[in-house]
This record gives structure tokens, sequence and C-alpha cells, in this order.
């Protein structure tokens, strides 16, 4: 990489436009840049870096502060330009950055953008070709070319001293840093960071197994506690390996264990299941021959109440036909009470439904009661066919009313469809017309469309045409004016011409010299020697009267080609207008615009009224089909209500047969009581008693909804009853307590006579009332017992069943989690030795070097090899430097740095250097960390180079090889340019870029010999 050119505008110090020919500088090889503090020395290195990669070097960075110059004047705007060559290719770079600038308009200031520019020279034009305005793809190209950061540039090119310096006192960790900016050895710390990462996931997840598997060890402690095993916890903690094998071996104990406390439970449940069925058979036979003994007796009272309470059994009849046309909405009615007062009431309905059962069942479990309700449903079911033929006639009543009503409902359709169908044709014709205008509309508009467009054409061709042709005189009249000028312009060169040859002699004898041979005769003597007069023209005169003449000229060919590309487009316009005439019309005659405006104009209402009425062409069709689908729906609904008038016809027939079967049905079921009911109601009741005390505890989480149920069946029972309002039928219903009370007692009356009639018939009850009294309280206490004894033993068989089944899965996962972590642990083993190598903390790396500082280990080496060849050249072969990998205390290895004196032989740390040995000795690493860094780079050779300050601590002699040192590059063809004040150094470099420091700005003068430019 060479710098050929730096344009420095408004930046930094600078207020104007200062430019540095580095060209001019290099031709030296070696130049100082220097001037006093504060003028901008470092400003220039700034502008270098801020052209390559849009920012200056990170250490002169401020946050907030700005680039551009405080001299720099209102409306000269901040800018770099730099030219070089990368590569075989030579580049120029223009950089602005962010920056505020007045307004166009108004007052006040405006922020204007970062702005970028690239360029490449071709040498075959020998122009410049524009690559890039943008930051993104400027700033790629730009680091690919180059081939390192902006970090490493500043630290290879623009070479900082004290940085260097500070580089050979810091410690490995200080040297790390800087080398893995220069080096980008991210990739291997990233490898590091990535096996820690996965060390600590597998660890996690050795961890995160062995917590489960001590969990379901502790589970396993807690399914087994009923057991004599000792469930005390696991010993071992999450990673240690003998951890699996003490869980599965505990696990097989307690199975075994559980296994046979299952055998001993089952027996002992055979056992009780025995002495339970015996004491059953022993209660049966005692309650039955105290239940005969009772009948007997009951009997013979029952029949003496019964003939006391025929007159109230009347009574209670004709209150029950009352309330018969509402027992319809008493279920309904009855439910909503229910769930009203199970909402209120549920806190307390448990106690509330044991109390209303019979004493032996006051504290019996919800199986028990289960079993009863069971067997009393069973009773129920018999008589269920019964009822339900005495729902189906009330429902077949209900069936008949919606028949009426359905009937009804179909009338009102075939009326209104006969209605709607009788003027359907008048309206599908009216309707088809609409559709086939919008159609017509359409391809009207269509057609008009294409017309328009031309017309439209036609319309802006003539405008171009008529702007053309005052163009065109406007063109001939410049034209006229510029051959008027070439012609006073040639005849003007022509006189000067003729004026110069008259008097070329005098011209000539200007060059004569005493004994020099004349350029035209060849004679040495020159006695009278031609002498210019006042109307002499020189050669300058003839070349400016020619350059006007060559300036007219062009003036006029470039006039010639405008006219005739203006009358190229008047003939394109002219034929375009015409092209779009009739066919019929003379070829001379061309419209004007005003004629072709009233064309368009016309076309375009045209247009616009066939469009609009085109546009109702959906709307017409969407009309017509929703007609033709209503007419489709009317005769369907037609037709349908037809169909269902026959249907319901039948529907009635078949209604008329099914009730009398089931009047039939209804007969046989009532047998012998005065309605299916009367039975039923009994047990109803006692099953929901039963209901009642088993469902008490989840009656709390149902009423809720129970209660929005019974609201819906209520209003819906109500209506299918024929009332208007639920409040209606209950006014008209008995309450379900009178009207079941009414029921029994009207119902029991009657079936008391049939039964007092039966139970004095039975000859058992008859014989039971000879024996002796039996005593069934002593049979139940007995049969108490025994079941007690049958519920303990099947708990126990439970508890033992879950046990074993418990444990046994447990065990089971834990072989699995067993399985599963073998696996694991061996990944997290190679995982972990792995992490712990490249991380330096593995007994197996001996000097506990990171796998990052190895590799900066390896560069460090290269570095001190190529400092060390211009170190003993400076030094004068006394000092080489060396890289050490060795530990230092406690510390890692790997990034030492020594220095080896020649004169004691021995080896010592760079910080015991003095000033002016630190100087050259970082100098020297400096630049052979430059060699090495661009090699690193793809080899992208640096030719220019800079060096800032330090030389003020070299004495005389020391300063004299650092030079020639540095003066020894341009054998590879590089510059390297000095940045200090050592006055000593204006004396010793020849080629000089001072910067000078004024009140408007400063500037920069270049310095070549004794001559100076000013920039």
């Amino acid at each position: 990489m060479r710098l050929h050119r730096l344009e420095i505008t408004a930046f930094g110090p600078f207020g104007g436009t200062q430019t540095v020919d580095f060209d001019a500088l290099s031709t030296a090889g070696l130049f100082l840049l220097h001037g006093p503090t504060g003028a901008g020395k470092t400003s220039v290195l700034d502008a270098v870096c801020f052209a390559l990669y849009g920012s200056v070097p990170g250490v002169r960075q401020t946050p907030g502060a700005s680039l551009r110059s405080d001299h720099a004047p209102v409306g000269t705007s901040t800018e770099v330009l730099l030219e070089l060559t990368v590569g075989d290719r030579r580049l120029e770079i223009t950089r602005r950055p962010a920056q505020q600038r007045p307004k166009k308009r108004g007052g006040g200031l405006t922020t204007e953008k970062a702005q970028t520019w690239l360029r490449e020279y071709d040498p075959a034009t020998r122009a410049w070709t524009g690559l890039s305005r943008s930051h993104q793809e400027i700033g790629e190209e730009i680091t690919q070319l180059v081939g390192m950061s902006r970090e490493q540039f500043c630290q290879v090119v623009l070479l900082p001293q004290g940085d260097f310096a500070r580089f050979l006192r810091a410690d490995a960790e200080a040297r790390g840093k800087l080398l893995g900016r220069l080096f980008d050895t991210r990739r291997f710390a990233a490898v590091e960071e990535r096996l820690a990462e996965l060390r600590r996931a597998a660890q996690q997840q050795v961890e995160e197994g062995d917590e489960r598997l001590l969990a379901l060890a502790h589970r396993m402690g807690q399914a087994a506690g009923g057991l004599g095993v000792v469930a005390t916890s696991v010993e071992g903690r999450p990673g240690d390996p003998g951890l699996a094998d003490a869980v599965l071996a505990w696990a097989a104990v307690a199975r075994t264990e559980a296994r046979e406390a299952l055998d001993i439970a089952r027996v002992r449940l055979d056992a009780a299941e025995s002495r339970q069925a015996a004491a059953r058979g022993a209660l049966d036979a005692e309650n039955d021959l105290a239940a005969r003994q009772a009948r007997h007796a009951d009997a013979l009272l029952r029949h003496e109440r019964l003939t006391a309470r025929a007159p109230e059994r009347d009574r209670l009849q004709t209150a029950l036909d009352r309330g018969l046309r509402a027992d319809r909405v008493a279920p309904a009615l009855g439910l909503r009470q229910d769930a009203e007062r199970e909402y209120a009431t549920a806190h307390t309905a448990r106690e509330r439904s044991r109390a209303q059962l019979r004493p032996d069942l006051a504290d019996a479990g919800a199986e028990t009661l289960s079993a009863l309700e069971h067997r009393l449903r069973e009773e129920l079911g018999g008589l269920e066919a019964a009822r339900r033929a005495e729902r189906r006639a009330a429902t077949i009543a209900e069936e008949r009313a919606v028949l009426a009503r359905e009937a009804r409902a179909d009338d009102e359709v075939l009326r209104d469809a006969a209605d709607w169908l009788s003027g359907w044709e008048p309206r599908r014709a009216e309707l088809t017309d609409r559709v086939e205008a919008a159609r017509d509309a359409a391809a009207r508009a269509e057609h008009l469309a294409g017309r328009l467009e031309p017309a439209r054409r036609r319309l802006a061709a003539a405008r171009r045409r008529d702007t053309l042709a005052q163009d065109t005189r406007a063109a001939e009249a410049r034209l006229a004016d510029a051959r008027e000028r070439r012609n006073a312009a040639h005849e003007s060169w022509l006189d000067v011409k003729s004026r110069r040859l008259e008097g070329i002699a005098a011209e000539l004898a200007v060059t004569l010299s005493p004994g020099e041979p004349c350029q035209v005769c060849g004679s040495t003597a020159h006695p009278e020697p031609a002498r210019t007069t006042a109307g002499h023209v020189d050669r300058a005169a003839e070349d400016a009267a020619y350059a006007a003449y060559t300036h007219a000229e062009e003036t006029r060919t470039a006039a010639e080609r405008a006219l005739a590309v203006i009358q190229e487009s008047w003939s394109a316009a002219r034929a375009e207008v015409q092209a779009g005439g009739a066919a019929d019309a003379p070829a001379e005659a061309e419209p004007g615009v005003g004629e072709l405006a009233l064309q368009v104009e016309e076309l375009s209402r045209l247009h616009a009224e066939a469009h609009a009425l085109a546009g109702q062409t959906h709307t017409a069709r969407e009309t017509l089909a929703h007609a033709e689908r209503e007419h489709e729906e009317r005769v369907g609904a037609q037709r349908e209500a037809e169909r269902r008038v026959a249907a319901r016809t039948s529907r009635r027939e078949a209604l008329d047969r099914e009730q009398s079967a089931l009047d039939e049905e209804l007969a046989r079921g009532r047998g012998e009581f005065a309605s299916v009911a009367e039975h039923a109601t009994r047990l109803e009741r006692r099953i929901a008693l039963l209901v009642d005390a088993t469902g008490a505890v989840r009656s709390a989480e149902l009423a809720a909804q129970r209660l929005k149920e019974a609201d819906d069946r209520l209003a819906d029972a109500a209506y299918r009853a024929g009332f208007a309002t639920p409040a209606e039928a209950a006014a008209a219903l008995l309450r379900e307590g009178d009207r079941r009370e009414h029921q029994q007692r009207v119902d029991a009356w009657q079936t008391e006579a049939a039964a007092v009639a039966d139970r004095l018939a039975e000859p058992g009850t008859a014989a039971a009332a000879g024996l002796p009294p039996a005593d069934p309280a002593a049979a139940q206490t007995a049969h108490t017992a025994a079941e007690r004894a049958l519920r303990e033993a099947d708990t126990a068989l439970a508890a033992a069943q879950e046990r074993s089944t418990g444990l046994a899965g447990l065990s089971r996962q834990a072989l699995s989690e067993v399985r599963r972590l073998g696996p694991l642990r061996e990944e997290y083993g190679r995982v972990a030795r792995l992490a712990a190598l490249t991380a330096g903390t593995s007994t197996e790396n001996e000097r506990r070097m990171r796998l990052e500082s190895y590799v900066l280990a390896a560069r460090l080496e290269q570095v001190a090899a190529a400092a060390t060849a211009r170190l003993q050249r400076m030094s004068s072969g006394r000092y080489t430097l060396v890289h050490s990998d060795a530990r230092s205390g406690g510390k890692r290895a790997g990034l030492g740095l020594h220095v080896v004196d020649a004169w004691t032989g021995n080896e010592r740390d760079t910080a015991t250097l003095s000033g002016g040995e630190t100087f050259f000795a970082s100098l020297a690493l400096a630049l052979g960390l430059a060699d090495v860094v661009t090699e690193e780079a793809g080899g992208v050779r640096l030719d220019t180079l800079f060096i800032d300050e330090g030389f003020g601590s070299l004495d005389e002699q020391t300063l004299d090889e650092v030079l020639d040192v540095l003066d020894s590059l341009r054998e590879r063809d590089r510059s390297v340019g000095i940045v200090s004040h050592v006055g000593d150094l204006r004396r010793r470099i020849p080629a000089q870029l001072e910067v000078v420091k004024a009140r408007e700005g400063s500037a920069v003068r270049l310095r070549t010999g004794g001559d100076a430019l000013s920039g």
C-alpha cells in the first residue's frame, strides 16, 4: 500500500484546504513531519486513518468530539481525500463526516449526513471511474484490499512508539490483549469458551440426572414407609459415580419386602370374607323371622286404621285431580327449588341428608349407601316401562299441539310463496334487461378506451411539436451566431499567424549567440540581427488566437449537433401527430393542439359515461342471481311445505295408534295399584334420600350450574305445558311435598287395603306368629363386626398392592434414569478433560497455557525474530529479543519477552532497558510486528509507514544507527515518515513536511532539499 496524495479541508486544525504530496516526500525514502505543539502533525495521520476507515484512531476518538475545524468558514464542508495504490489498483477515497451546514431556505443549521465516494483510475482510458457511494461497501472493500482492520492499521502503519514501550514492560495479560487485537485470535478464545460451555452443560445434565435419581430414591422411601425396611436417604450427592448402584440396591430390597406384605394381606382378606358371609346368613335369617312376626301383628292394626281413614282418602283424591294439569311442570319446578336450596345450603347438605336416613344407615359409608341405592334402582327399573308409557302419553299430547302449530305455519308459507311467485316473470325480464345494458356499456367503454389513449398521445405529441418548433428557431439563431464567431476567430488567427511570420526573423535573432551558427544560414557571424517592431506577435499570442479559433469551432459544431437533435425530435413529433390522424385526411393537414384537446375531452366524456354504466354490471348480475336464488328458495319452500303437510297427516294417524297401545300398557303397569307412580314414587323417595347422602360432597361444586340448568328446564317445561310463564304454572301446581303426601296417602290407603288382605292370608306370616320372638340385634352386631374386619382387610390389601406397584414403577424409572446417565457421564468426562486442557487448568497442560495464549506465543516468537534483525543493527549487535514461555510465579506461561545482552551474555527482562534502549527496542519491535502482521494479512505490501515521536531520548550515535536502519527500508522501496520535535532531525532529513500554526488555521509546507512549497 502506497500513499500518493492527501487533501484535507476544514478538518481538525486545518481551516482551509491543504494538500500533502506523498509522492514527492517518498522520493527521498525518509521524510520528517514536524511542527510546533498543537499545529496538527497527528491530525495529518488522523486524516489518513479517517479516509481509509471512516474514523480516527481509537485513542483520539473522544465520544461526542467533532472532526470539523473551528477555523473553517461557514459553507465549507469538512472533507478528506486520499489517493493511494493497493496492489495494482490506484484508488481515490473521499469522505465527509456528518456535519452541520446552513439551511438552503430560511435561517439556522441542518445536519448533513456522512458521505463517502470511491473511485478507481483506469490507465487505459486515463480516467477515474466511480465504484461506490455506500459506506458499508466501501468499508468492506478497503478492509479486504488493505488486509487489516482499523486497529491493526493504527498499530502497524501509524507506529505509536509509546504503545510499544509499554508493550515491552507489560505483563503476559497486557501483551495478550494487544496481540489478540492485531492477529484476531478471537476464534481460539471462542473455542475455549465453547468447550467451557459444553462442559458446564454436560455437568448440569449429570447433576440434574443425579438429582432426579435421588428424588426417586426419596419417593421409594416414602412408598416403603409402612414396611420393615429402614427408609433412610441414600448415601451420596449429585455427581458421585456410586450413587446409581446404591439406589438400585436399596430399591431391590424394598420391592422384595413389598411383595411379601402383599401375599400376607391376600390371605387375611380371604379369611375375613368367609367370616362376613356366615354373619350375613345368620343376620338375614333373624331379620326374616322378626319381619314375619311383625307383619302379622301390623296387619291386624292396619286393618282397623283403614276403616277410620276412608273419608279422608276421598278428600285427598279431589285435591290431586285439581293439580293434574300442572303435574308435567312439577319435575322441573322441583329441580329448580332443589337447585336453589342446594346453592344456599351446600355446606350443611351432608349432615341434613344423613339425618333423614334410617338409624341403621346413619353411619354407613358411601359404598354401602350406593349398593343399597343400586338395589332400589333395580326394583324401580322394573316399573320403568310403565313410567315411560305415562311420559310418552304426555309427549304425544305435546307433539299433537306442535303438529297443529306447524300446520298453521306451513299454511302461511304456502300463501306467501304463491303471492311472491305470481310476480316472478316480469321482475326476471326487468333484471335481465339491466344486465344486457351493462354488458353493452362495457363493450362500448373498451372501444372508447382504445381510441382515447392514441388521442392523448397525439395531443402530447402536438404539444411537443409546438415546443420543439420554438426550440428549433432558437437553435438556428444560436448556430448562426456560432458560425459568425467561428469565422471571426478564424480570420483573427490567420491575421495573427501572418503577422508572426512577418517578424519571425526578429524572433530567431533573439536566440543567436556570438560564435554560434545561425539556425537559418549557418553563419557564425551576426552583423545585423533583426529587431522586433512594435507590432510583433510572439508564439504565445499566436497560440492564444488559435485556441480561441478552436474553441469557436467546437462551439459551432456543438450548436449544429444540438440543432440536428432538436430537428429530429420535432420531425418525430410531427410524424406521431400525423400518424394518428384519419386515413382519408390530407397528408399536409396537421391538427392544432386545441382541436386535439377537444377530441380528447369528448372521448373522455363518452368513455366515462360508458364506464360508469359498465360498472353496474356486477351489481346487475348479483341482483339477478339473488332473485333467481330467491325464486329457487321460494319454490323449494313451497314444495317442502306441501311435503310436510302430507307427512303430518301420516304422523297424526301413527300417534293415534301409539296412544291406543300405550293405554293397554298403562293398564297392565298399574296392576293392583291406583297408578304406576304410587309404587315408583315410594321407591324414588328412598332413592332420592340415598342419592342426597352420597352426593352431598359434590353438590357444592355443581350447585350454581344446576341452578342455571333448572331455570332453563323450568321455562321450557312451562312452555311445553301451555303456560305463558313459570309463575303461572307454579300457581296451578301443588307443592311437591303436598302432592307427594296426598298421592302417597291415597295410594297408601288403597295399597294398604290390598296388602292387609294379602298379608293376613300369607301362610308364612301366620306360622311365624306362633314361634318365639326373634333377636336381630345380636345378629346385626356380629355382622357389623365381620364387615368391619372385611373392610380393614380389603384396605390393607389395597395399600399393599399400591405400595408394591408404586415401588415397581419407581424402580423401573430409577433403572431407566441410570441407563440414561451412563453416556452422559462419559461425555462429561471427555468434554471436561478437553476444556481443562484448552483453558490451561489441567495437569496434562504442564505450562498452564490457554489455547489462545499458545497461538499468540507462536506469533510473538515470529515478531521477536523479525525485530531482532533490526535491533542488533541499532544496538551495534549488542541486544537480541527472545520469546520466553516460562511461568512467572502462579501466572500462566506463554507470552514472556526478554532481551539478551551480548556484552554480558545474560538474558534479562525488557523492563530493565534504559530510555534510549527502550526506544530503539520498541522501534525494532514495531517494525518486526509490522512485517508479521503484513504476512498475516495476506502479504499486502506496506510502502508507507509513520513513526510517531520517541527520538528525543537517543544520543547522537544511536540516532545515526536508528536512522540508518530506517533508511535501509528504502531497499524494499518503502518510505518512512518520522513525526518528531527533535531539531537535529531537521538537519539530517532533507525531505520534510512542516505543519505551521496560525490564527486562521494550520497549513502544511513541503520541503525537498532547500525548497519549500506551501500546501
